[in-house]
């Protein structure tokens, strides 16, 4: 019956089983959503349940036979558009991997991610990394699992890597860290004997409600369609979506630290940006899904980054946050705020690291991470690990649990392999940033009058359109006129902290 049907009404009917799948994903991101903004504590178990449910739904709809046929039937036919060739390929590639996986497994880890997640709650309620230990070592485990059911080449690790970066292994991740980790020590080293930047002033009295309605202004202002998307609180600040016209932030609030959720707001507004820009024609089809989490990584970290801690950013917005806290800022000058906010040094938390020292948090959760699943390193060793860790590659003493290893969301949600695409994210930032300044003129100009239009219209052009079609080498190909080039981000960084450290 399939070799009878045009290739039109074999592409018709893959869409539309497609989007069906779609629906049922975009419904577990709904309530994946609610479980870490809204959901009563009692309605945990049973969320868990639902999460499962339609997990395994989604799973086994994609991973039915017919599915198969109709996508290598449709690979064969010679008849199709570019387009459509390609969201088939990418649909093939997705159903050849997920085949590998049984619906009791996909529901079995469902369960234990769900799980998991309260008892990192818990967890961090406690301040007591015991409470989690065990859901997270059967989390380990199922993905050690995942691992040899996927299949890999040389590492395990690396299986788990590529579903987040495709193609991305251990040997070229340990190749680009060995790349940037001397640079950094280096500049790191060099700032410790300067004089140390004043940021003192960032932390004090910051009601929640001004917070709150500056930080909402700042998103607004860089593009992103309150129409199409709202914030909300989570214990950890992340971005969901259901389609394009629906996408969820997240970010938090500490009333003492003014840092805490300005920066969170605009990192999580340029995933927000990247997926209200996706092609609403392709919903549910690769070519509307995003390219990688790198790539979505460098449209956070270029936001939060090269134009969230910029001084041409702060020169319009700082009198207006200067009106928002006149007690708290009046007193300070925007040159000592610029100062302030890009301070870098030790810290422990790393969603509130510099961009120089951020990286070494992302290199001691990827040694971890590799740790776990070649198993040289348990569980139960972890928080010593991360002490260890965290005073070799900072030379910082790591207080305690909530602030060590239980800090971060993602591996409750069962996230492994994701920590290296914020390193990747940030050095593809810096050359798409600096690739957009250079062909644009009015970037820095339209900066300086606290607009980014010309950068969001450039990003959507070079980056958003363009959906899944490319791998995140190919697309900085396209966009820059080369693959990843560390250095663009070793120069972007060492020209800012020279300025600032004066050396």
């Amino acid at each position: 019956m399939i070799l009878t049907k045009s290739s039109k009404e074999l592409y018709t009917e893959y869409a539309s089983r497609m989007r069906k799948i779609a629906d049922i994903k975009n419904s577990i991101a709904l309530l994946e959503w609610d479980q870490e903004t809204y959901l009563p504590v009692k309605g945990a178990s049973f969320r868990g349940q639902q999460i499962a449910t339609l997990s395994e739904l989604a799973h086994e709809w994609f991973t039915t036979g017919s599915v198969g046929d109709l996508l290598r039937t449709l690979k064969d036919r010679d008849d199709l558009q570019e387009d459509e060739k390609k969201n088939v390929e990418k649909s093939l590639e997705d159903y050849n991997k997920q085949t590998k996986f049984s619906p009791g497994f996909v529901r079995l880890l469902s369960e234990t991610v769900s799980r998991s997640f309260h008892s990192w709650i818990r967890a961090r309620a406690s301040n007591s990394f015991a409470v989690f230990e065990e859901d997270l070592r059967q989390l380990v485990e199922l993905k050690k699992q995942e691992t040899e059911l996927a299949g890999y080449k040389d590492h395990p690790y690396n299986a788990l890597l590529d579903n987040f970066e495709k193609g991305c292994t251990v040997g070229l991740l340990d190749k680009i860290f060995d790349e940037v980790r001397g640079p950094l020590k280096e500049l790191l080293e060099q700032i410790r004997t300067r004089q140390q930047v004043d940021d003192s002033f960032l932390k004090g009295n910051f009601p929640k409600q001004q917070q709150w309605n500056f930080g909402m202004e700042l998103i607004k202002e860089m593009g992103f369609d309150f129409q199409a998307g709202r914030q909300d609180i989570s214990e950890h600040p992340f971005t969901t979506n259901t389609s394009r016209n629906d996408v969820r932030l997240t970010t938090r609030i500490d009333e003492h630290d003014f840092s805490n959720m300005t920066w969170s707001c605009i990192h999580e507004a340029g995933h927000g940006l990247y997926e209200q820009g996706l092609p609403e024609a392709y919903y549910g089809l690769p070519l509307g899904e995003y390219a990688s989490l790198s790539i979505h990584e460098s449209q956070s970290r270029l936001w939060e980054n090269s134009v969230g801690r910029s001084y041409a950013w702060w020169q319009h917005w700082y009198p207006r946050l200067q009106r928002a806290f006149p007690s708290q800022f009046q007193q300070v000058s925007v040159e000592q705020f610029y100062k302030g906010i890009n301070k870098a040094g030790a810290s422990l938390i790393r969603t509130e690291a510099d961009e120089l020292s951020y990286h070494f948090h992302v290199m001691i959760r990827y040694e971890l991470e590799k740790g776990l699943i070649e198993g040289s390193i348990s569980v139960k060793d972890i928080p010593a690990y991360w002490k260890e860790q965290y005073a070799n590659y900072l030379g910082v003493e790591v207080p305690d649990d909530k602030r060590g290893c239980l800090q971060d969301v993602h591996w409750s949600h069962g996230s492994f392999g994701y920590f290296p695409t914020y390193s990747l994210g940030s050095f593809y930032a810096a050359q798409l940033f600096a690739t957009a300044e250079k062909q644009e003129g009015s970037i820095a100009t339209e900066l300086l009058e606290g607009k980014a239009t010309t950068l969001l219209a450039w990003l959507r052009q070079q980056i958003h359109q363009y959906g899944r079609r490319y791998t995140s080498e190919e697309l900085c190909l396209k966009a820059t006129g080369e693959t990843l080039n560390i250095q663009h981000f070793l120069t972007y960084l060492i020209d800012k902290y020279k300025k600032i450290y004066i050396f």
